[in-house]
């Protein structure tokens, strides 16, 4: 997590041609990057990340291939670690078993929900935020969360939480805006802390829903 990597042109997007704050040559740790990957959807970091695999950014995809096959992912197929390219392919319910199991993982955990981190680039300050702005609100009991954007996909929202006592996994797809997906996520949880179980009613475990109803 300490060993240095640097930030090279193969980092940089040249598919969707998103935007970064850390320009080619910018060194961090493996452990910063992931942090800004997870926390703050930074692409280049997630990029560098793969690339830097002891046996090359093909072997890390092929093992995100495997991984999501262990766990039952049916409907996942990876083509790079970013998310940017629409060729990476999943589902509502293949979603949630990956925000479960990323919940049980602490460092998954603590990484994805913090609210801000600072890093330095050389002297140079690089103040980020998270992408989900629900881990700022202290009426939230987020264990894990994740967001995504691409046009083809909408704006995204992968999270567990606990809500009326019990841990709740949330997966929105193709949300109307980045505002949208945030909502969406409050009415579940009011709507979750207002149901009434029954013996024959229980609620399920995982509730997946888009946001176009």
């Amino acid at each position: 997590m300490y060993e240095m990597i640097t930030i090279t042109k193969d980092d940089v997007d040249t598919e969707k041609g998103s935007r970064s704050r850390l320009s080619v040559g910018a060194q961090l740790t493996r452990g910063e990057l992931m942090h800004l990957a997870l926390m703050s959807s930074e692409n280049r970091a997630a990029h560098a990340l793969g690339r830097t695999h002891p046996d090359g950014l093909a072997v890390f995809v092929q093992k995100m291939n495997d991984k999501a096959q262990l766990l039952g992912m049916k409907e996942t197929r990876y083509v790079e670690p970013t998310g940017l390219s629409s060729k990476n392919q999943s589902s509502a319910h293949d979603l949630a078993i990956l925000t479960d199991v990323a919940s049980h993982v602490p460092l998954i955990s603590q990484l994805s929900t913090s609210p801000s981190h600072k890093v330095y680039v050389g002297r140079r300050p690089l103040q980020y935020n998270n992408t989900n702005r629900l881990t700022l609100n202290p009426n939230w009991e987020i264990g894990v969360q994740k967001t995504g954007y691409i046009s083809e996909a909408g704006q995204c929202l992968v999270m567990q939480a606990k809500m009326a006592g019990r841990k709740v996994i949330m997966v929105f797809l193709d949300s109307a805006g980045k505002l949208s997906r945030l909502g969406d996520a409050e009415r579940v949880r009011r709507w979750v802390e207002a149901y009434k179980p029954s013996t024959h009613a229980p609620l399920s475990k995982v509730v997946a829903a888009d946001s176009h109803g």
